[in-house]
């Protein structure tokens, strides 16, 4: 009776899981004070940039992350009005003691096919990860856009706010710049029961890097791998 217990909790659990639905299991997530800013903005309008204005933006992928999960972060890089600089370089300055990134692209104009999205694979630059081209065209209409997700370590405490490092971009005169400020903070939580069992999964072979159910995006397999392992269990 325990075990068929067990069974038909771990089968409840996974169909929400895979429903999208939150256990409310997760623990008590502290308010954010006001300086913990989820994005930063900055712009840069000198003799350098022939009068173009050119922004710069970090966002974190939410307010509220849990520990042990991912964190993303956007970094976008324009201009407002005429120009059309060349971006060949985008440094990302994670928190500190953050691991190495699991997932990089760049989202950037091309002559074909308008605003394309990539992979890419960054590398180690200065206590940041860099991003390199030989030049990602820029306008008003066509920012360039690197979007890079860390995992979030376990030992942060619940309710610490985690601040990012800034950002650097390097190109064509005018839009290169070394910005320490522009930075993105989140606080975090408690992983909640879903995000646990998805964990779980993942260090068991059963998710995907990229963030798919399983590896195959079926739901069988999931029901099939929980039933297994609690059978054995």
């Amino acid at each position: 009776m325990f075990r068929t217990s067990r069974i038909a909790a771990g089968v409840a659990t996974t169909a929400l899981v895979v429903a999208g639905v939150g256990v409310g299991l997760g623990t008590g997530v502290a308010t954010a004070a006001p300086t913990c800013a989820v994005s930063s903005h900055a712009e840069k309008k000198d003799a350098s940039t022939w009068g173009v204005t050119h922004v710069y933006d970090k966002t974190a992928s939410a307010e509220q992350i849990g520990v042990g999960t991912s964190v993303t972060y956007k970094v976008v890089v324009g201009t407002t009005g005429i120009g059309n600089p060349y971006v060949n370089t985008i440094t990302d300055f994670p928190p500190v003691g953050f691991g190495a990134p699991t997932k990089t692209t760049i989202t950037a104009y091309h002559a074909v096919g308008g605003q394309v999205t990539e992979e890419v694979t960054p590398e180690p630059n200065a206590g940041g990860w860099k991003v390199t081209s030989t030049g990602w065209f820029v306008n008003s209409g066509n920012p360039v856009t690197l979007t890079i997700t860390y995992p979030v370590p376990s030992n942060l405490s619940v309710g610490q706010q985690v601040t990012s490092g800034g950002v650097g971009v390097a190109g064509t005169v005018g839009v290169s710049n070394e910005m320490p400020g522009l930075t993105a903070c989140f606080t975090a939580r408690g992983a909640n029961a879903g995000e646990s069992l998805l964990g779980s999964l993942g260090d068991n072979g059963l998710g995907s890097s990229d963030g798919q159910l399983s590896s195959t995006g079926s739901v069988t397999d999931i029901l099939t791998d929980v039933l297994g392992n609690l059978i054995g269990s």
